[in-house]
């Protein structure tokens, strides 16, 4: 039998719209945040693969499972990341939610509103965040944040990707009440440029999500972790930056990613403007008679 490894499509942490384990995090954490990225997107590329058939993803997906709750030693990406959240004393139920999403993508290729887009994020997305969160102590109180921007994060690249998610898995995420509501098609995700009713679609879903976005701009602050908070900032500061691209750019006829000059800029500003929040706060805290005394 083939081996989940071995169906990997080649796609690696250096290909997302976020870091993955970067060197901001302090480096006791990254072997499992590793382990983390290297299930999910083993489980992910099995979901996107080409050519298997729905019932064979569905029964890697649950051999993924089933190893991953101690049922077997096949499945490199499942043993390594239970051995390693057992060294940590944590659970698995994050990345048994983002299996759920996977199954997903195999079985459900429609959405109807904006809210089905989002129980989808609430597997494929949010659970990472949490995780994150988990990995580093912080309080569940934090993870409403963290969902909105997870959420954000996923929409981000439901947007950039759609006409390749269509023509490559007949995958459409994009909701067909806010098609309808365009006069769109979802055939038009299949031409080299948006049609002016698919563009304000797709237009319009950006400018939501921008919103949406907005919900999770308190994560960083939130966060008692130094490291992780300026994380945070720095995919923000990318997600933000993202978005804003979306509402004024056609996915369909040019790649919207940040190139090597804007992921430089955009993670040292949201390096410096994360630092700066926190060492005025510190002040803040530690002169707390200043404002009375005045």
């Amino acid at each position: 039998m083939t081996s989940a490894s071995e169906l990997r499509s080649g796609k690696d942490d250096r290909d997302e719209n976020f870091p993955v384990a970067s060197w901001i995090i302090h480096p006791r954490h990254r072997a499992l945040i590793l382990a983390y990225y290297n299930f999910v997107r083993t489980a992910d590329d099995i979901a996107d693969h080409a050519t298997l058939p729905g019932d064979e993803k569905l029964r890697y997906l649950d051999l993924l499972e089933a190893e991953l709750l101690g049922k077997g030693e096949t499945q490199a990406e499942a043993v390594t990341l239970r051995r390693a959240l057992a060294e940590r004393g944590m659970a698995p139920r994050h990345a048994l939610d983002v299996l759920i999403a996977f199954r997903m993508d195999v079985t459900k290729l429609r959405y109807e509103t904006w809210d089905e887009v989002i129980h989808y994020c609430r597997y494929s997305a949010m659970p990472v965040g949490r995780f994150m969160l988990d990995v580093h102590g912080e309080a569940t109180a934090t993870w409403a944040a963290s969902d909105a921007l997870c959420a954000g994060l996923q929409i981000n690249n439901h947007l950039q990707d759609c006409g390749k998610d269509y023509r490559e898995l007949n995958r459409v995420y994009l909701p067909r009440d806010a098609l309808a509501a365009h006069g769109a098609s979802v055939e038009q995700l299949g031409l080299a440029q948006s049609p002016p009713a698919m563009l304000a679609c797709l237009q319009s879903l950006a400018v939501r999500n921008e919103a949406l976005l907005g919900e999770g701009r308190s994560l960083a602050a939130e966060i008692r972790d130094v490291r992780l908070g300026i994380d945070v900032a720095v995919i923000q500061a990318y997600a933000d930056r993202i978005v804003r691209l979306l509402k004024v750019r056609d996915p369909l006829r040019e790649r919207v990613h940040l190139n090597k000059l804007e992921l430089l800029t955009f993670s040292l500003a949201g390096i410096a403007g994360e630092l700066g929040r926190r060492a005025i706060c510190r002040k803040a805290i530690t002169n707390p008679g200043t404002a009375h005394d005045a």
